[in-house]
């Protein structure tokens, strides 16, 4: 008996090839789950490694928040069954009265972690993140930031969810623990300091485009390297008459993020009833820094900016990439990019209950990372919470 036509080879295929081409498969998808388990026994040895001050802090944190978790739990289900309106009035007072004493004792524990942890070393909390985690998961997921955080849905931290999340800065969660712990995610330094770097690259933008001569005519080429969502252009594209005066390019590996930043174009276009120039470019580091006639194709950019990629990248490749960068930006343009300063206070928070892991530098480790200072003044500024660094680049009139 047939069952259909193979379009490689032009063949029928009998149902016993199916049968077979799906055991084969199954086979490969449980050796695919099992893969997992040739890790069981150095997983297992972890908590051997951990510090016996770090597991009574775990431990404490814990029950301390079942504790809060079970209260709010409980008075949830007291107004359960009250109208939505009801509900949401009841649950706001509750936030607002209990909220400030739970969010000045997870400040204390966070405190408390930073005290124990600050010393370790890379392996180190490498392995105590872990065990951190896998006592803790049931909590930590409770929250929808450091839910996404840890499972990682996009394949990489910091994904345009996550962004997306930090820009909308609400109560999140289907519990009163849920709404609190996320809140107190999304308003923590480093997520604040993401919020301000958004003002920030609109405000140098537009000083770029007041201060510089060679920009009376045409349109203002704007790059965007490692775009996510691009919510700053809500800060940028502010009246019809910005529409009109920039062409921007959006650089992402990320296709979902692409589309998320182009619904937010189509949404400014409608507002202003003039459609944004842009133009959507699905990459990798690793394709901008092998293709062949780099400059040529991607042309030449009045400004160029990228607010969270090179948190990610080794100085190696920050540096090669900058070189690229810099090769593409127009004489007399200026290059824009973010790094978080070895200060941040949220470093174990985030590395802790999210998983999340960024390269941190002092403002040395940054200047360092451009390497043609003849040809362009290079500088450091902050943003207002002091912790997120932005190396500014002006590029010289006469290039390089």
């Amino acid at each position: 008996m047939n069952a259909g036509k193979n379009e490689d080879t032009g063949r029928l295929v009998s149902f016993q090839d199916l049968y077979d081409f799906y055991q084969v498969f199954q086979q490969k998808k449980l050796v695919k789950l099992q893969a997992g388990f040739q890790d069981l026994p150095l997983l297992l040895a972890i908590k051997n490694e951990i510090k016996p001050e770090f597991k009574g802090y775990v431990a404490d944190l814990k029950y301390d928040l079942q504790v809060y978790k079970n209260l709010f739990d409980n008075l949830d289900s007291k107004y359960h069954a009250e109208p939505e309106e009801a509900k949401n009035s009841i649950q706001e007072t509750i936030i607002r009265t209990e909220g400030p004493s739970f969010r000045r004792f997870f400040e204390d524990k966070l405190d408390e972690l930073k005290s124990i942890v600050d010393d370790f070393t890379w392996k180190e909390h490498q392995c105590h993140g872990y065990y951190f985690r896998n006592q803790l998961w049931g909590l930590i997921h409770c929250s929808p930031f450091t839910a996404r955080a840890t499972q990682k849905p996009r394949g990489y931290a910091g994904d345009f969810g996550l962004m997306q999340m930090i820009y909308l800065n609400n109560y999140q969660g289907d519990s009163t623990y849920s709404k609190l712990t996320h809140k107190h995610a999304v308003e923590h330094a480093a997520t604040q300091s993401v919020r301000h770097r958004i003002k920030l690259i609109a405000q140098l933008l537009d000083n770029h485009k007041n201060s510089s001569p060679l920009l009376s005519r045409g349109k203002i080429k704007v790059l965007s390297v490692g775009c996510g969502p691009a919510f700053e252009l809500k800060n940028i594209l502010k009246s019809p008459r910005d529409c009109l005066n920039y062409h921007f390019t959006l650089f992402d590996q990320d296709n979902a993020a692409l589309l998320r930043a182009s619904e937010l174009i189509d949404k400014i276009g409608n507002r202003f009833n003039s459609v944004p120039e842009v133009e959507y470019i699905q990459g990798s580091v690793r394709s901008m820094l092998f293709s062949r006639k780099f400059e040529q194709k991607w042309g030449q950019y009045h400004f160029i900016y990228s607010l969270g990629l090179f948190d990610y990248l080794s100085s190696r490749v920050a540096k090669a990439v900058l070189d690229r960068l810099f090769r593409i930006l127009k004489p007399g343009g200026e290059l824009v990019v973010g790094n978080f300063h070895v200060s941040n206070p949220s470093k174990y928070y985030m590395a802790y209950w999210g998983g999340w892991h960024l390269i941190l530098r002092t403002e040395e480790n940054f200047k360092s990372l451009f390497q043609h200072t003849p040809s362009g003044k290079c500088s450091v500024l902050y943003d207002n919470t002091g912790i997120q660094m932005f190396l500014r680049i002006k590029k010289n009139v006469k290039g390089a």
